[in-house]
């Protein structure tokens, strides 16, 4: 394993009381009365019975995708990590587990180090890792940071995985390792609606060991016990003056599954607001009809067009969704970066 390279300074105040009021400001939803088909999902839910998939990654973006290793995930066993870039990298696997295939680096070339101004020789690094949704939105935000040459993008993600199941996969100690090889000046991270069942422990590949029920059956134990595990990485990711941009997850079309995502995302929420310095997307908001409710049509930004923007299993973005979604988070990275100095 590479060395970790020394600790930054943190960044100041002023710069990331800008990135999230920034930040807060671009996920209002623009949504309107109506005058586009599809306007009943906007205002009222859809009882279809669905599940949550998270084997759906809903892009077809994969030119860029390198799988480290692979495993059966319906056996729950472990799995590696598939990770993108839009640098050039070798990532190459020698194992049958999680393999990092980011690219070391020395502390003698660490770009976005410290207060400096990243440039396109020394770019500000940005880290986008979590489950099947990290995979949906993370190529078109990349494609969209593309234009900015004074930063490098790197995508990190595992279908069905989350922080409920590190029996399944262990994302803190795939952390532990990637944050210090890769060394990322922006963080953004992403657990889906898989999260919303029990709680295991044990090491990764282990028999499931649950130990808390469901996020409504047991829903104080579990808020916090999620709420422990959630605070540990937003406060692994977010040290040494990391900008940790966190993405919310999207209600679902199923009222029952619903209610635990709910759950589940009001920990998140109360987690981010007890760190200043995370910024949050309210992912939840931007795909909700105006009573708040599940939406399959929503207005795209780009154009003032309602349309549909989930996939058919009720609660993934298709590739339209996940597009919105990349905007708003690749307007907070555009801010954080305009904060260190970046013309753009």
């Amino acid at each position: 394993m590479p060395p970790t390279s020394a600790p930054r300074s943190s960044p100041v105040s002023a710069r990331r009381y800008m990135v999230r009021r920034t930040a807060a400001a671009v996920v209002v939803v623009a949504l309107v009365a109506g005058g586009f088909s599809g306007a009943r999902a906007l205002l009222d839910g859809d009882d279809d019975p669905a599940v949550v998939d998270e084997d759906v990654s809903g892009s077809s973006r994969t030119e860029t995708t390198v799988t480290a290793a692979t495993t059966s995930e319906s056996t729950g066993t472990s799995g590696s990590a598939t990770v993108s870039s839009r640098v050039e990298v070798s990532a190459a696997s020698t194992a049958d587990t999680a393999t990092m295939t980011i690219p070391a680096t020395s502390p003698d070339d660490e770009p976005g180090s410290g207060d400096e101004v990243p440039t396109a020789e020394s770019p500000a690094r940005v880290y986008i890792a979590g489950d099947s949704d990290a995979g949906t939105f993370g190529p078109y935000l990349q494609e969209l940071l593309d234009d900015v040459p004074e930063a490098e993008t790197q995508l990190d993600y595992k279908v069905s995985s989350g922080l409920s199941r590190p029996d399944f996969f262990d994302w803190p100690a795939r952390f532990a390792e990637a944050v210090p090889a890769y060394d990322p000046d922006i963080v953004i991270v992403t657990f889906g609606g898989n999260d919303a069942q029990g709680l295991t422990e044990g090491p990764q590949g282990a028999s499931p060991d649950f130990v808390i029920g469901g996020p409504v059956d047991d829903q104080a134990d579990w808020e916090e016990e999620y709420g422990r595990r959630v605070g540990e990485v937003m406060d692994l990711l977010s040290a040494d003056g990391r900008t940790l941009i966190w993405v919310g997850i999207p209600n679902h079309r199923t009222p029952v599954v619903s209610e635990r995502m709910e759950v589940q995302d009001q920990v998140v929420r109360a987690q981010a607001g007890d760190r200043p310095d995370v910024v949050f997307i309210d992912t939840w908001e931007r795909f909700s009809g105006r009573n708040g409710g599940f939406a399959q049509y929503v207005v795209d930004p780009r154009d003032g067009e309602g349309k549909s923007v989930r996939s058919g299993d009720g609660f993934h973005l298709n590739e339209v969704g996940a597009e919105i979604l990349a905007l708003d988070i690749a307007t907070a990275v555009r801010d954080d970066l305009s904060a260190r100095g970046i013309e753009l």
